[in-house]
Order: C-alpha cells, then sequence, then structure tokens
C-alpha cells in the first residue's frame, strides 16, 4: 500500500477538477483526498502501486473540457491508516498560489436542453450552469475557486441544488455558481423610472416584444450590460446610434443560431468553430449581398460582427422572439452597454443613471458583476488561418500567454488607446480583459480596478513597472505614482519596440528579428509621431534600432487632422508641390471655409507635428479620392479604403525603398502622389484603392528584404493596429514567405495598442534596472 500526493496547476477550479478526480479515485479503487490549495488542485491517492500509478495516468490524460493544466508534480507520501473512502475537503488559500482562473465559459448542451424541458426545475432559467460552463472570472472575488469567494456567497443553496453539489455523479457536484428558481438569482423588466414591469420569464417575454416593436434595451450580461435593439428595424438602430452618441462605427448582432448567421454571412469552417465553441467572441464575417440587416448596422465595411448567445438569459430571450415573430429573423444588435469612449456599465445603479438617456427599457438581474468584460471580437486570417484578435476579453481573459523563461513580476502599463495592462508570474503573462481608451476618469477608474484585482487574484506584488516613452499618458503618471508608491523602479519603453517584443513574446521566440510596426500614433525617440517603422529588436539582449521608417507627412492642426484626414491629404498635395491644384479637389470643397488658413500653417510650418505613421498614410489616401474627408471613430478612413477595393485590379503603384537617408525611408508619398495623379485622370477610386493597397504591400516587403538580407535576419515580427486590416494582414505575410522570409504574427493577443502592455511587461523582466 503506497500514497501518493499531486499537484497540479493552471486552470483548475471552477472547471469540474475536483469532482473529476472524484472519479478517477472511484474507478481506480484508491482512497484518498482532494481539495482546491494555493498551489492548485491537490490530490493524495493510496492504494496499491498498479491502482495509484493507473490514477495518475488518468489524472494526466481525462482531464475536464474546461481545464488547462501547466504542470503536475507528484511525491510519496506516508500512507495513511484506516482511510476506506475518497474525499473532497475543505478549500485552502494562501499566499504565491499556482491557480489560473477560468475564463468565463458559453453555456453547455446538457444545460439548454435541462432550460428546453418543460419538466425540468430550469426551465428557461436564465442563471442555469453546470461544472462545464457559466460564469467564473466576472464573479469571482478572490482565490481559492469556491463559491464564498464569488458574487453567488449571497445565494444560499436549497435542498434540491445542495443535493446536486453534493453528488460526486451529478454534473453540477462542485459547481460554485449552481443555483436553481428557488434559490439562485432573479430577473425583473423596468421601465426608464426605475419601476418594476415583470420578474422572470414574463420580464423576458415583454423584453423581447418591446423590442420587436423598435425600443432600445439595456440588458444586464455576464461582464456588464449590453444596450440591445432590433437589429432587422433600420429605424431602432438609427434611434440607438443617436442615443449612444455613435454615428458609424459597426454595431455588433447576436443571432440565435448558425441558420441565422447563414442568412447573414459567408462562413469559414474557422469561423463557425470560434462562432460556436466555449469562448463565444464576436466574429467579423464577410456579409452575404442579400444580407436582409439594415445598412445602418455596419455602413463603412462588407462584413458584419456576429455572435451567438453565451449566457441561458439569451438563449431564453431569443426563444421569446421567436415565439412572438416566428416569421421574422431574430437578430439583435448587442453593443457595450456605455456611452462611446466610457467603460461597459457594471451595477443595476450605474447602468440606470448611465444608460437612462439611452435606453426605453432596463432588463435587471440581482447577481453581481464584480469584473466589466466586454465581448471578445476576432476575425479570421483566410491566409493563415489563424484568428486575428481585435479586442481580447470575455472568454479569454484571465488566461495567460505562456513565456519563454522564467522571470520577476513586472507590470506593463500599456498605452493611451486600446489600453490594457499585463502582470506577469513566473513564465506566465496575464494581460488585462480590454480596457479602452484612456482619455476620462471613469476608464482611468475602471483600470485601478482591474490592476487591483488582478494582483489579489494572482497574488502578486510587481518588483518593477514598464510604461510608454509618452510622459503625457495617463498610464504613464499612473506608472510614475505606483513606483513611487511601491518604492519599486519604472522603466521607459517606446511604444513601436513594445508592439514587436509583444508579437515575439506570443510567439514564444528568443533572439533577434526586424519588426515591421504598422499603426497610427507612437511618440517616437526623436520627438516625431511614428506609426510606419521598420526596427531591429532582439528579445534576448533588448538590443533595438530604428532600421527605415516611412516618409513623413505633416499634421496640420496637431489632433485636429486626426479626425479630419482631408488635412493630411491637403498637407501632403502641398509638401509634393500641388499647392494650387489644376483642379478644385472635389473632397476639399466641402471644407472650403477651414483650408483658408491650412496654407499659413504649411508655409510657417505652425502646429503641423511630423509623423511616419502608416494609419496616416491611409487616411490621407482615403480623404484624397473622397471616401472619407472627417472621421467618427478610429480607423473609419482605413475601413473604407479596404471596402472600396476592386480586387480585379492586379497593377501597383510604386513605393520606393530610398537606402540613401538615415535611417532608410519608404517613399511613401510616391504611393500619394499616383493616388493624385490617377485620381485626378478619373481613374475609379476602387482601382485607385487596390492599387495603393498592392503598392504599399509591395513596398513593405522590399524593405523587408533589403534589412533582412543587410542583417542576416531571416526573421520579420509584424505588429500595429494596421495589421488588423485584412488585405495587409493576409497578402502582406504572402508576400515575405514568397521572398523566403519566415513571418511571426499575434493570434493570442491583438495586434493593436492591446498588445504594448504585454510587450513592455516581457520586456521589463530582462531589462537592467
Amino acid at each position: 500500500m503506497i500514497r501518493r500526493r499531486f499537484t497540479v496547476t493552471g486552470q483548475v477550479q471552477g472547471v469540474g477538477f475536483r469532482p473529476f478526480v472524484f472519479r478517477i479515485a472511484a474507478e481506480n479503487g484508491v482512497t484518498g483526498t482532494v481539495l482546491n490549495g494555493s498551489q492548485g488542485v491537490v490530490a493524495e491517492a493510496q492504494g496499491t502501486a498498479e491502482q495509484v500509478s493507473a490514477f495518475g495516468r488518468d489524472l494526466a490524460e481525462k482531464i475536464p473540457p474546461l481545464a488547462r493544466v501547466v504542470s503536475t508534480d507528484s511525491e510519496d507520501i506516508e500512507p495513511v491508516k484506516g482511510e476506506d473512502d475518497f474525499t473532497i475537503i475543505a478549500s485552502e488559500g494562501g499566499e504565491g498560489h499556482d491557480v489560473l482562473i477560468s475564463p468565463d465559459t458559453a453555456t453547455c448542451k446538457d444545460c439548454l436542453a435541462d432550460m428546453r424541458d418543460p419538466e425540468n426545475p430550469r426551465h428557461r432559467y436564465p442563471f442555469t450552469n453546470c461544472t462545464n460552463c457559466g460564469p467564473r472570472y466576472t464573479i469571482t472575488r478572490s482565490i481559492p475557486y469556491d463559491r464564498p469567494f464569488t458574487s453567488m456567497a449571497c445565494f444560499p443553496l436549497c435542498t434540491s441544488c445542495t443535493e446536486e453539489y453534493e453528488n460526486p455523479a451529478d454534473r453540477r457536484f462542485h459547481a460554485q455558481p449552481n443555483a436553481c428558481p428557488d434559490c439562485g438569482p432573479q430577473v425583473w423588466l423596468a421601465d426608464t423610472e426605475g419601476e418594476e414591469i415583470a420578474r422572470g420569464d414574463k420580464a423576458l417575454g415583454l423584453l423581447a416584444g418591446a423590442l420587436r416593436k423598435g425600443s432600445v434595451a439595456a440588458v444586464k450580461g455576464l461582464g456588464g450590460y449590453h444596450l440591445a435593439c432590433d437589429a432587422t428595424n433600420a429605424d431602432a438602430v438609427s434611434l440607438l446610434r443617436q442615443r449612444k452618441n455613435r454615428p458609424d462605427k459597426p454595431l455588433a448582432v447576436m443571432v440565435p443560431d448558425m441558420d441565422a448567421v447563414r442568412e447573414l454571412a459567408e462562413v469559414m469552417p474557422e469561423e463557425e468553430a470560434w462562432l460556436t465553441g466555449k469562448e463565444r467572441p464576436i466574429v467579423l464575417l464577410s456579409k452575404r449581398d442579400d444580407c436582409p440587416l439594415p445598412d445602418e448596422v455596419a455602413p463603412d465595411t462588407n462584413f458584419i460582427g456576429l455572435m451567438l448567445p453565451y449566457t441561458p438569459l439569451h438563449h431564453v430571450l431569443f426563444e421569446h422572439l421567436r415565439e412572438q415573430a416566428p416569421e421574422r429573423l431574430p437578430a439583435l444588435v448587442m453593443t457595450s452597454g456605455n456611452m462611446s469612449s466610457e467603460p461597459i456599465s457594471l451595477g443595476n445603479r450605474e447602468a440606470f443613471a448611465r444608460l437612462g438617456d439611452i435606453a426605453d427599457r432596463f432588463l435587471f438581474h440581482d447577481r453581481d458583476i464584480l469584473i466589466r468584460c466586454d465581448d471578445s471580437v476576432m476575425r479570421m486570417n483566410p491566409y493563415s488561418g489563424c484568428p486575428i484578435m481585435l479586442r481580447r476579453a470575455r472568454g479569454f481573459t484571465p488566461a495567460p500567454v505562456f513565456l519563454e523563461d522564467d522571470g520577476p513580476c513586472v507590470l506593463g502599463t500599456g498605452p493611451e488607446l486600446k489600453c490594457t495592462l499585463t502582470l506577469t508570474k513566473g513564465d506566465l503573462a496575464f494581460p488585462s480583459q480590454h480596457i479602452g481608451d484612456m482619455e476620462n476618469l471613469e476608464t482611468y477608474g475602471f483600470y485601478k480596478e482591474i490592476l487591483a484585482h488582478l494582483q489579489d487574484i494572482l497574488k502578486v506584488r510587481p518588483e518593477r513597472i514598464v510604461r510608454d516613452l509618452h510622459p503625457d499618458y495617463m498610464t504613464s503618471t499612473l506608472a510614475d505614482e505606483l513606483a513611487q508608491a511601491m518604492d519599486i523602479p519604472v522603466l521607459t519603453l517606446q511604444h513601436h519596440y513594445a508592439h514587436i517584443h509583444a508579437v515575439l513574446a506570443e510567439n514564444r521566440v528568443e533572439g533577434p528579428a526586424v519588426g515591421i510596426a504598422l499603426d497610427g500614433t507612437g511618440y517616437g525617440e526623436d520627438g516625431t509621431i511614428w506609426g510606419g517603422e521598420c526596427l531591429y529588436v532582439d528579445s534576448k539582449t533588448l538590443d533595438h534600432e530604428r532600421l527605415a521608417r516611412f516618409a513623413h507627412l505633416r499634421l496640420p492642426g496637431g489632433e485636429a487632422a486626426v479626425r479630419e484626414p482631408w488635412r493630411i491629404a491637403r498637407a501632403a498635395l502641398w509638401d509634393m508641390g500641388h499647392r494650387d491644384p489644376e483642379f478644385w479637389w472635389p473632397w476639399l470643397a466641402k471644407h472650403e471655409a477651414a483650408d483658408r488658413f491650412l496654407p499659413q500653417l504649411l508655409e510657417k510650418d505652425i502646429n503641423s507635428p511630423l509623423t511616419s505613421s502608416c494609419g496616416r498614410l491611409f487616411d490621407a489616401a482615403s480623404a484624397m479620392i473622397g471616401l472619407c474627408s472627417t472621421v467618427s471613430y478610429e480607423g473609419q478612413a482605413a475601413i473604407r479604403l479596404e471596402k472600396a477595393q476592386d480586387m480585379t485590379e492586379h497593377s501597383a503603384y510604386p513605393c520606393p525603398l530610398l537606402l540613401d537617408e538615415q535611417p532608410a525611408v519608404l517613399d511613401t508619398l510616391a504611393l500619394l502622389d499616383a493616388v493624385r495623379e490617377d485620381a485626378q485622370n478619373g481613374v475609379p477610386p476602387g482601382v485607385i484603392a487596390r492599387r495603393f493597397h498592392l503598392g504599399l504591400i509591395n513596398g513593405l516587403a522590399e524593405m523587408a528584404a533589403a534589412v533582412s538580407e543587410a542583417l542576416g535576419i531571416n526573421r520579420v515580427a509584424l505588429s500595429g493596429g494596421v495589421m488588423q486590416n485584412l488585405t495587409i494582414a493576409a497578402e502582406l505575410p504572402m508576400a515575405l514567405e514568397m521572398i523566403g522570409l519566415e513571418v511571426l504574427m499575434h493570434t493570442q493577443v491583438p495586434p493593436n495598442d492591446a498588445c504594448i502592455s504585454l510587450g513592455q511587461a516581457v520586456w521589463g523582466r530582462k531589462a537592467d534596472i
């Protein structure tokens, strides 16, 4: 008779791991114990050497579907006399734990079957869950993951739920959020005065009716509130846009199943796998030509963001929509419950106060959301078959990025826009969920919530902090204040080097690479605004060098030029010598009054900062051919330019590499001059847009080839928000691989600025203090 202790680390709490251990103990005839401990799940198995070995094999090979094992250690210990059963014992807390909290997970098929059975006590109960599905991260206060440490603590289990919870043969055995209509959370519908209209299933039925009639509703979900309306109703969508102050940016749509998805969009198998998987992100799909949704849903693009229901509440709501109007497509706009630029609303009172001017109805419930977490957004890269993450949040956070080696705990504070923060622990990096643009106190407060929470659940304290080079970012100020308060060093890393460190870390690459960072804005080491950069980055030695850049553009009016791309186009024409165009540019006519002052700014070089930004290059081209002269959201001009492409066109504009400058310059002004010439000669915008994209891709490939050959480095890492452009993301890697280069891209975190904090944190683990 022997006894062996197994310690399993990773994502092993809240995923049915202890019930799984209990079952394999019974199958192998061993006695012992299992508990959630500070180091993970700790199991002790006692029996013959053959029985204990078989238990150990099952422990390694038959893990539950939501579990993610990082390590399994074992040691033989003294047998316990008189032990005759295997038991689950009380959890233990402790500092320095190695537990990974599970992300929130979509409702499983078994729970859906319970909800759809009229004879089942959980029929249409909107908080049904089991060990294989349901809320995790957003309801967890601290580790260990047990009910008293979640927002379910205030809902004592009834007799029936207690029996399920204590029965090892039940799939709700030790399911911490377990509940039923008798003992669990409840839902109710309220009007604009906050007065209750109905509760329970009747509330969801009345909500469905109100949405069908054109109302806008605030719906409490898993990680915050959604603002919802009927996606097939153009007037309702326009009303939501007007009230939310979101005039053009695409809106996400939820539909009940894959049949409805196929009515709206073309779907690849890889896209369907993500849509139906446990994470349930929003997936950008190519719209069908006969898509029945109004253009108001996504006016600037040929793609539409679709997702399937991921909570029981969503499933019940769609059942009501189908019952009330079986002839109509059930499709709901489901956009974040906030005003533009603010964080998603969390609590009932907060939502009522912040969304009172937007929503006609409020669907509340009384299970607290402890952690704000937006929907994740992704699209598939048809070239690689891998996802391009646009926003990483629900379903993925707080899953770690696995690093190549161990290191100290570092906090990467992130950028200003699309902000995240990252904490490292050992050989793991934990990027936060999407926080947003750090432009107001509400988002700043959300940032500090997440920073405190991640430190608490990971049981870590940063030993150093890394921030952006920009001195005026809110995250830079916070980093300096935290470093002083905690008496730890704060280091700075330039924005685009952080981009490349992030993609190298994600691919677990140690050593040198040529980095191409393409985005809108980043404070450069020379005081200009970077954004179209070819860099040398060594993730082992931490050596950096800027090797090449895009030709400079000027931004007359500074930030005003970012909001009004026509200014960038006008400045580019001016600097190329086209100061008095032979004909009046149609796009300029809309801004005749403002343009009276621009020549003075350009002539005297007043408030016209230089930028090598790829994003601003797209803005200038889009404005120059009349697609977008002003923007209401980031990337709008580029999105319109990508949409406009005539894909039958195969010729490309010139974009030569000028090697006689230091650093070398990719002559992107040549691209814009070709755009000007074709526009002046009446070439269709679609042809111009395609030639522009192809010319830029060819220029980038030439630049990468020249630099790689000069350095003797065959590896190219791609990052930056422009890598969300599907044309660039698919065709640039293809062009690079055709000339024999190895290409590294993001698949776990977004290529946009959301990856900056990861790059900062992994760089900071090796940086000299």
